[in-house]
């Protein structure tokens, strides 16, 4: 789920969080997630650059410091990693190691 261009929308429903996402030079754009990202390894290394960017007192919703675009596709790798472990049997699955680098600093 995705929202438009404006600064807030109505609260996510239970079990999903807002976001905002947006890099240098691109106006920021609000996401609703499930909080399950917050268990992956990539929206772990998202979240690592936005403490980078701004600090972790930041005010307001979590700011993701990457394009959108680039950040959609990320959200694909996750969203496939989290259907994949749910339909695998228990214990079985995991998220893959993937080597993304769009929305990470050199």
């Amino acid at each position: 789920m995705t929202g438009g261009g404006g600064r807030r929308g109505p609260a996510p429903p239970k079990g999903w969080m807002a976001i905002r996402v947006g890099g240098a030079g691109e106006e920021q754009q609000r996401f609703v997630v499930p909080v399950g990202y917050l268990n992956h390894p990539l929206f772990v290394a998202l979240l690592r650059a936005a403490e980078e960017e701004y600090g972790f007192h930041h005010a307001g919703a979590i700011t993701i410091p990457c394009h959108v675009e680039q950040f959609r596709h990320v959200q694909g790798i996750i969203d496939r990693d989290t259907s994949a472990s749910s339909s695998t049997a228990a214990g079985a699955g995991g998220h893959r190691h993937h080597h993304f680098h769009l929305c990470f600093r050199a």
